[in-house]
């Protein structure tokens, strides 16, 4: 699924809003030990934002590359600007940038992705951001998560993966060395009790 295809959807999937968590046995190394937020879910595949992996790029590296400043001008950054976090959101279209943001900022590019969280992919948000009136609650992730038609749940009911419902406080948490851990635990989980042998019971 791709970004066009959230744009024209008009009706919830079954995993809309929920995470993914990955199984120890996840042999993908783009995914291994990953939270996933997925945006959305149809026949036609799934898409969402890991967000629990760092990126080396900061917020300022992003705004020199779209020379929306120069050198000088990094200094004069809002602090919220020059710690803003930037995320590795997965292997699709890795050189894009999306904002997940909370819904106190809407623009005309803005997508509705639940009823709390909404994700912009221009640059008005980046300007915003830049200038200390973003949204409350943000990250910026570098590519995406994407499925087929039919794969992710192939994937799931090969015990790739483990779904529940989304905690807005873990997406936009910025602790992410835990937050695997902590992403497993609102299912009641201990990731040591975790056999990296997938089965079916």
């Amino acid at each position: 699924m791709s970004l066009s295809t959230l744009k024209n959807k008009r009706e919830r999937g079954l995993l809309d809003g929920q995470f993914l968590i990955a199984m120890p046995g996840m042999e993908d190394r783009n995914f291994h030990r990953t939270v996933i937020y997925i945006c959305a879910h149809s026949d036609a595949g799934a898409m969402g934002f890991v967000i629990n992996r760092p990126q080396k790029l900061t917020f300022t590296d992003v705004l020199l590359h779209l020379d929306m400043i120069k050198d000088d001008d990094a200094i004069v950054l809002p602090a919220d600007a020059r710690n803003f976090p930037i995320q590795t959101g997965g292997p699709v279209e890795s050189g894009r940038g999306f904002v997940l943001h909370s819904d106190d900022y809407l623009s005309d590019s803005s997508i509705p992705v639940s009823d709390d969280i909404s994700l912009t992919a221009t640059l008005d948000i980046v300007r915003a951001i830049s200038k200390g009136s973003g949204p409350k609650r943000a990250t910026m992730l570098l590519g995406y998560a994407g499925w087929g038609a039919g794969q992710l749940e192939a994937e799931i009911g090969n015990n790739g993966w483990l779904n529940c419902p989304a905690n807005e406080e873990l997406i936009f948490d910025r602790s992410l060395d835990d937050k695997y851990e902590r992403a497993l635990a609102l299912m009641g989980i201990n990731a040591a009790m975790l056999s990296p042998h997938a089965g079916h019971s």
